[in-house]
């Protein structure tokens, strides 16, 4: 085992930039965060990538937060070229016309995620033709002038068990329409495909709502695999490292990677048997079965 987790290359190493967010989604638990609010700064970011450019090559501005937030985040990308990765990031979107200029001048970026579906989980004081035509404006002009892929995300599709907050979607997929000058109909499209190329390197996903996993919640489903410290960990602003994006209060603590070396980390004890029980279609972890998205995903 330790071998394999050694030479292991991640598809996608999660950084927390930031836990610190500009909404309170009613989806996210990122409201209702215990975890101490910070941003992170060059020195830590610096360690962090040092430690993971051996394992990926790509690594996400995402776990909670909004990484916008953090006005470090075009030296971060600096940095993270420097040192051969790509990065990926999740938004909401709502300040993406502020950081607009400083994004797609950077070799390193990769994609941008917006989760469009934040704008009617919250009591926003924007409107949203103003939130859309900002999103959309970005969109063009990577599309236009980079090679950055852009990927609209609506998940707020209703579940048998859950209702969203969906009633603007039709708005939001009109508004896409005439503002990035597309010539078909996004709603007719979707009731055959979720997803859609809707330009070169645009695409729109639409999904299920899911709930976080929840300590407090029953045990969902407990023989189930998942791709945690499989294609990917995350590290928490504090450094500690977790095995995906989805423990947002870091209960499944690996280590902590300005302690530890990430080899030591991923060879740990916690770390082994969480990879071996999800060879075997078993959940070792308490978090972990009480996870709605890896019942979403359970093959």
């Amino acid at each position: 085992m330790l071998g394999v987790m050694k030479m292991k290359k991640f598809k996608k190493v999660y950084v927390e930039i930031t836990n610190i967010c500009n909404l309170k989604c009613n989806f996210c638990p990122s409201a209702t965060l215990m975890r101490t609010r910070k941003l992170m700064d060059h020195e830590h970011f610096t360690h962090i990538i040092n430690e993971v450019k051996e394992y990926t090559d790509h690594v996400y501005f995402h776990l909670m937060g909004e990484p916008f937030l953090n006005k470090n985040i075009g030296d971060f990308l600096d940095i993270s070229a420097e040192n051969g990765l790509k990065v990926n990031i999740t938004t909401n979107g709502t300040i993406i016309a502020k950081v607009k200029e400083r994004l797609l001048s950077k070799k390193a970026l990769r994609q941008v995620n917006i989760s469009l579906h934040s704008f009617e989980a919250n009591e926003f004081h924007k409107d949203l033709d103003t939130y859309i035509s900002d999103i959309a404006d970005f969109i063009n002009e990577a599309q236009a002038t980079t090679n950055v892929i852009s990927a609209i995300r609506l998940w707020n599709m209703d579940t048998a068990e859950l209702k969203a907050c969906n009633e603007l979607n039709d708005d939001i997929l009109s508004m896409l329409e005439e503002k990035l000058g597309l010539d078909i109909r996004l709603s007719e499209q979707l009731q055959h495909t979720n997803n859609i190329k809707l330009k070169d390197r645009v695409y729109l996903n639409m999904a299920e709502k899911f709930e976080w996993p929840d300590m407090d919640r029953d045990v969902i489903d407990e023989n189930i695999f998942c791709y945690a410290l499989r294609d990917q960990i995350g590290i928490l602003v504090d450094g500690t490292v977790v095995p995906c994006c989805l423990d947002s209060e870091g209960h499944i603590g690996l280590g902590n990677i300005f302690e530890s070396p990430l080899e030591d980390i991923l060879s740990g004890e916690r770390a082994r048997n969480m990879y071996d029980g999800f060879s075997r279609r078993c959940a070792v972890e308490d978090l972990c079965k009480r996870c709605g998205y890896a019942k979403r995903h359970k093959k």
